[in-house]
C-alpha cells in the first residue's frame, strides 16, 4: 500500500457544510428516496428471466437530478467485479489471497476491482467480506481471509484503501456475527461482550479506522435482534464509539424487516429493492414513529460520501479498462503466491519439466471452479482449468486424464505414468453462499420470499457432512495414491480440510483453494518449479473435527465462544495437524538473531531470515503476543504482525515488525473499555504459530 489514501475521513468531513446545504434543500420524500434501492422487484425477476446474472449491471439506489447529488451504484464481490459478461477480471478467492499473507497483493487487487468498476459504470464496491468463520464448515468462507481477527483486519483494509484509491466507496460485510449460512436468515447468535469486541467486532473496527466508506449489515440476529435493525451495533458501537463518518445499508432483500425498526436502529440504504424504505418511511416520520432527524442524518451521510468519491473521479474508464492484460497478469500473481505446499515428502516437488507423462486424476481437474454460485460469481472471458494448465504447459501429449470415478483405471494410468496428480476437493454444490431457494427466507418473513433464490443455479450452503475430503476422493486418493511414489493431492476448497486420513498415500500436498480465472495457469507453474510456493495456510488444520466448534448448521440460536481455531487448540494444548501460518516451500529458510524491544507506543521484533537452500524464495514472517501472566482469561498467543519478505538463495535479510501496544489490550466488560495489563508479555518471532517454528522474548509493560 505505498500510495496515500486518496479519500479519507478528513476529506468527507470536509464536505459536511455542503452536504448539509444539499440535504436542507431536499423534501422529505427526496431525503428517503436516497434511502431506498431503485430496482423494481418485478423488473429485476423481468431481467432474470431474460437471461441475464445477478449484478449484471450496477444496482441503483438514490440520488438526486434536481441537486445534482449522485446515485449509489453497487457491484458486488470480492473475487472481482461481478457485473458484465466475459468482461471482468476473476481474481483468487479472499481465503486465497489471505494465504499470501501479502497486503500490498491486496491493495493492487483491490486497484484493480476498483477501476473495473469504475469501467462498468459502479461507484460502490460490496464486497470486502471480512466476517471471521468461527467454524471452518461456514459454507461462504471462501469470501473472507481467515480464522484470525488481527489478519481479518489487515487485508480488509488492504482492499478497500485499494478499492478507495480509485474514487470507489469501499463497504465492508457483514456486520456482523454472520458465520453460518443455511440459517442466517432466521439464527439468533449470543456473545460475551470480550467475544463481541475482541473476537468478532475488532476487524471491522480496523476498517472503519483505515477510513472505509460503507458498511453492510448481517441477515442474522445478534443478542435477538436482526443485525439490520440494530441500535446496539450500528448506533452505539459503529457511528457512536468508532465515530464512523460514513453510511451503512442492508444486505439484499431480507437485510431488513421492519420499517420502524430498521430507520431508527441506524439503517440508512435499504438495498436493493424498496420493500421497507419509500413510501412505508415517508408515511412512518409523517405518523411520528420515526424522526425526521433520523431521516436528515442518513441523508447527510449518504450525500457527503457519494459526492466526495464522485466529484473525486477524474478518469474515464471504459470497456477496454475490463479484463486486461495488467489485471489478469495480478489474477495470476495471486493465484501463485496463494498456492500453499502442506506436504512434500522426499522433496518430490517440484517435478522435473524433462518428465516423460503425467497422469491427472479426478473430475475437478477439467473443472471450471472459480468458487460458488452466490452473489460473488464472476464472469471472466475464460478459466483456465487445473487440467488445461498442466496441457498448456507439457503439451497435450504428456498429459493423460482420468476422472477417478473407475478405481481401477485410474491405478492403471497411475502406473503408466510419471507422476501422478489428483484434484480433488469441493465445488459450487459443496459450499458457498446458499442459493437453492425460498425456504429459509420464509421461515421468517413470507413477504421477502419473492427474490430467494431467484434465478441462481442452486447450490452452496455450509459444509454439513464432513470437515475433511468426499469419502470417494479419500477412497481414489487411498487406492491409487501408494501405486506411484511421485504423487500429489491438489486439494480445492474455500477453507480447511482435513488430511490425516489419507494424507500418508501421498508424497506431495497442495492446497489450491478456488484459484481464480489463472488457476491451472499457477498451478502448472509451481508443480513443475517456475515458482516457489511460499504461501501459509490463515487457519489451522486440526487431526479431528471434534478439535474444531461443533456447530448445528440449522440452529435458531448459537452461542460464539471466546475461543476457535488455532488460539483454541492453542488453549487446550492440543497439536494440530498443520499449525496456522504453516506452508513449505522449494527452498529452506532459517531464522536467528531475534530480538525484542519496544519504543513508546509499539512493540518491536526482529530477525534474521537466511536462505539455505538452492533457489530464491519468499518467506513470511509472523509476529505473535502471549498473555500467560494475565490476571484475566486470555489467549496462549495472538498474531499480532506478519511480513512476507523475498530472500534470494545464499542471501540473509532482517525482518522487523512491529505492533501498537494498543493491540496488546483486553476488553473488560465491567468498564466498557479497552485495557492495558501492566505485565510481562510474551512475544515470539518465526514462520508459524507452532512453537518450534518460533523465537521467544518477553518485554514488560
Amino acid at each position: 500500500m505505498k500510495e496515500n489514501v486518496k479519500i479519507n475521513k478528513s476529506k468527507r468531513l470536509s464536505n459536511t457544510e455542503r452536504a448539509k446545504k444539499l440535504v436542507e434543500q431536499m423534501t422529505l420524500e427526496e431525503k428517503v428516496y436516497l434511502m431506498s434501492g431503485n430496482i423494481k422487484v418485478e423488473e429485476m425477476l423481468a431481467d432474470m428471466d431474460a437471461g441475464e446474472h445477478y449484478n449484471q449491471y450496477p444496482y441503483e439506489a438514490g440520488g438526486n437530478d434536481r441537486l445534482g447529488i449522485p446515485s449509489l451504484r453497487f457491484v458486488d464481490g470480492p473475487r472481482g467485479a461481478v457485473t458484465g459478461v466475459g468482461q471482468t477480471t476473476a481474481f483468487p478467492v479472499s481465503m486465497a489471497r489471505g494465504a499470501s499473507f501479502d497486503t500490498d497483493l491486496e491493495y493492487r487487487i483491490g486497484k484493480a476491482i476498483g477501476k473495473e468498476i469504475r469501467a462498468s459504470g459502479g461507484n460502490f464496491f460490496g464486497g470486502v467480506c471480512i466476517n471471521l468463520p468461527y467454524s471452518p464448515g461456514w459454507g461462504r468462507s471462501q469470501e473472507t481471509y481467515g480464522e484470525d481477527s488481527f489478519h481479518l483486519g489487515a487485508f480488509g483494509t488492504a482492499l478497500a484503501t485499494g478499492v478507495q484509491s480509485e474514487d470507489v466507496v469501499a463497504c465492508a460485510k457483514h456486520y456482523a456475527f454472520n458465520s453460518m449460512e443455511n440459517a442466517r436468515f432466521k439464527v439468533n447468535v449470543i456473545a460475551d461482550k470480550r467475544t463481541e469486541r475482541e473476537v468478532y467486532l475488532r476487524h471491522f473496527q480496523d476498517f472503519v479506522e483505515a477510513g472505509g466508506a460503507a458498511i453492510m449489515t448481517a441477515y442474522n440476529k445478534y443478542q435477538g435482534e436482526w443485525a439490520g435493525h440494530s441500535h446496539y451495533l450500528m448506533n452505539e458501537v459503529l457511528k457512536g464509539e468508532w465515530d464512523f463518518d460514513g453510511f451503512v445499508i442492508t444486505d439484499f432483500i431480507m437485510g431488513m424487516r421492519d420499517t420502524v425498526a430498521g430507520a431508527n436502529g441506524g439503517q440508512n440504504v435499504e438495498m436493493n429493492v424498496t420493500l421497507h424504505y419509500g413510501d412505508k418511511l415517508v408515511e412512518a416520520v409523517k405518523n411520528g414513529d420515526v424522526p425526521e432527524s433520523v431521516i436528515d442524518d442518513a441523508a447527510l451521510r449518504i450525500v457527503r460520501t457519494l459526492m466526495t468519491f464522485e466529484e473525486a473521479y477524474d478518469k474515464n474508464y471504459d470497456e477496454d479498462d475490463l479484463g486486461t492484460d495488467e489485471h489478469i497478469a495480478l489474477a495470476l500473481e495471486a493465484a501463485e503466491k496463494s498456492l500453499t505446499l502442506l506436504q512434500n515428502d522426499k522433496s518430490n516437488l517440484p517435478l522435473s519439466k524433462d518428465i516423460g507423462k503425467i497422469a491427472v486424476i479426478g473430475k475437478l481437474a477439467d473443472k471450471e471452479n472459480t468458487g460458488d454460485y452466490g452473489s460473488s460469481r464472476v464472469y471472466p472471458e475464460y478459466v483456465v482449468t487445473p487440467l488445461q494448465g498442466l496441457k498448456n504447459y507439457l503439451g497435450e501429449n504428456r498429459v493423460v486424464y482420468n476422472d477417478g470415478s473407475d478405481i481401477e483405471s485410474a491405478k492403471k494410468d497411475a502406473q503408466e505414468a510419471d507422476a501422478v496428480i489428483f484434484v480433488v476437493g469441493y465445488d459450487a454444490r459443496d459450499e458457498g453462499e446458499y442459493t437453492g431457494g425460498g425456504e429459509a427466507a420464509a421461515q421468517e418473513d413470507p413477504e421477502n420470499v419473492i427474490l430467494a433464490g431467484a434465478k441462481f443455479e442452486e447450490s452452496g450452503g455450509d459444509r454439513k457432512e464432513s470437515l475433511g475430503l468426499h469419502q470417494n476422493d479419500i477412497d481414489l486418493i487411498k487406492a491409487v495414491g501408494p501405486v506411484n511414489q511421485n504423487s500429489l493431492a491438489v486439494m480445492i476448497g474455500g477453507n480447511m480440510i482435513m488430511i490425516d486420513e489419507w494424507k500418508d498415500s501421498v508424497t506431495s500436498i497442495l492446497m489450491s483453494y478456488y484459484s481464480g480465472m489463472e488457476g491451472g495457469t499457477a498451478l502448472a507453474k509451481v508443480i513443475f518449479g517456475d515458482v516457489n510456493p511460499s504461501a501459509k495456510i490463515p487457519f489451522v488444520i486440526p487431526k479431528t473435527e471434534s478439535d474444531v466448534p461443533q456447530v448445528d448448521w440449522d440452529a435458531n440460536e448459537i452461542t460464539y465462544d471466546y475461543y476457535h481455531g488455532y488460539a483454541k487448540l492453542d488453549k487446550e494444548n492440543i497439536e494440530p495437524s498443520l499449525p496456522y501460518g504453516f506452508g513449505l516451500s522449494y527452498t529452506t529458510f532459517e531464522t536467528s538473531e531475534a530480538d525484542f524491544s519496544k519504543t513508546e507506543n509499539e512493540i518491536v521484533a526482529s530477525c534474521v531470515v537466511a536462505n539455505t537452500g538452492d533457489c530464491d524464495g519468499d518467506e513470511v514472517v509472523q509476529l505473535y503476543v502471549g498473555f500467560k501472566n494475565s490476571a484475566v482469561d486470555r489467549p496462549v498467543k495472538v498474531l499480532r504482525g506478519f511480513e512476507r519478505v523475498t530472500v534470494k538463495a545464499g542471501e540473509k535479510k532482517t525482518v522487523s515488525i512491529s505492533c501498537p501496544i494498543e493491540r496488546l489490550k483486553w476488553y473488560n466488560p465491567d468498564t466498557n473499555q479497552w485495557e492495558l495489563e501492566d505485565m510481562e508479555y510474551e512475544v515470539y518471532i518465526g514462520t508459524s504459530s507452532a512453537i518450534k517454528d518460533l523465537h521467544k522474548g518477553s518485554i514488560r509493560l
